[in-house]
């Protein structure tokens, strides 16, 4: 599986009979997935549907999907409540009996009373026309495609730059790895003027302290385990870029791995070059840990 970023936009949009519809969906980097759907009132029981098609291609980052609907407006249906008008129409007849009033009462009057005509309920968000509901989640799809692949674009242009700082750390460890400043005749000469400076300024030592103390700086100086550790790392990552899973997390806990070596590797130096070499190294590794905090 290539690489893939955390940033992609994707834009779909259908027509089903009366009704039309545009898709938006953006990507950008979060630590997990986080879903944020944006969907007009009576569409909500899609839901659980499209968080499963974007849990399926997303398995990292901050997802926002947007619905713009444009479909006329449902309304209810009128219904008339015959027993109520026959019921009515027979207290009417029976008032104008007892006021002897020779005018019928008026039809319009009758279906005017409360309860004759019933307005029956527009269709509820359980009851979406699977046909619509199926055409927006087929466009969907769509704008779920142009994301996928978004990724995988700018996953391939990530894979480009950090393979180059990959290469860019292997070739500064080797660099400090054969400086001439770490030929055993050099921190020999070293220590051996450190030692002449401190014997000028202060007297006299103790000559076997003073070779326990040579010892432990020398031993204090070696950056051969971190260069070791510098040349694994930079394998790991190699092998994490050719892996079939989702690979950020991992490259990002790599990246502190890196910069604990590249830290200590410096404090240990007690030469010019090495400590030059050492910070070109950490500039290389924190451009490459900004980067993969993009991969998904």
């Amino acid at each position: 599986m290539p690489l893939k970023s955390m940033t992609g936009f994707g834009r779909a949009a259908g027509q089903e009979e009366d009704a039309s519809w545009s898709w938006e969906l953006r990507t950008v980097n979060n630590r997990g997935l986080d879903v944020r759907l944006r969907l007009p009132p009576g569409l909500e029981d899609l839901e659980p549907r499209l968080r499963d098609m974007l849990a399926e291609h997303i398995k990292r980052g901050s997802c926002s999907v947007s619905l713009a609907l444009n479909a006329p407006a449902a309304t209810g249906d009128l219904r008339l409540n015959e027993p109520m008008l026959l019921r009515l129409a027979e207290i009417a007849e029976r008032a104008r009996s007892l006021t002897r009033r020779a005018e019928p009462v008026p039809l319009a009057a009758l279906l005017n009373m409360k309860g004759v005509i019933e307005i029956t309920d527009a269709p509820s968000a359980e009851t979406t026309p699977s046909s619509l509901a199926e055409a927006l989640l087929a466009s969907f799809a769509s704008a779920l495609s142009d994301v996928v692949n978004a990724r995988k674009a700018e996953g391939e242009r990530l894979r480009t730059i950090l393979g180059d700082k990959l290469a860019e750390i292997e070739s500064l460890t080797e660099e400090a790895a054969q400086s001439p400043e770490r030929r055993p005749e050099a921190i020999a000469e070293r220590l051996r003027l450190q030692v002449q400076r401190l014997m000028s300024e202060a007297g006299s030592f103790d000559e076997a302290r003073l070779y326990q103390e040579a010892v432990l700086i020398a031993t204090k100086a070696d950056i051969e385990e971190e260069l070791k550790r510098l040349h694994a790392h930079v394998a790991a990552g190699r092998e994490l870029m050719e892996e079939d899973a989702p690979a950020g997390r991992r490259l990002e806990f790599l990246a502190q791995e890196f910069q604990r070596e590249a830290n200590t590797l410096c404090s240990k130096s007690n030469a010019a070059e090495i400590t030059r070499v050492g910070l070109r190294l950490k500039t290389a590794i924190d451009q490459f840990r900004e980067q993969v905090q993009n991969v998904e």
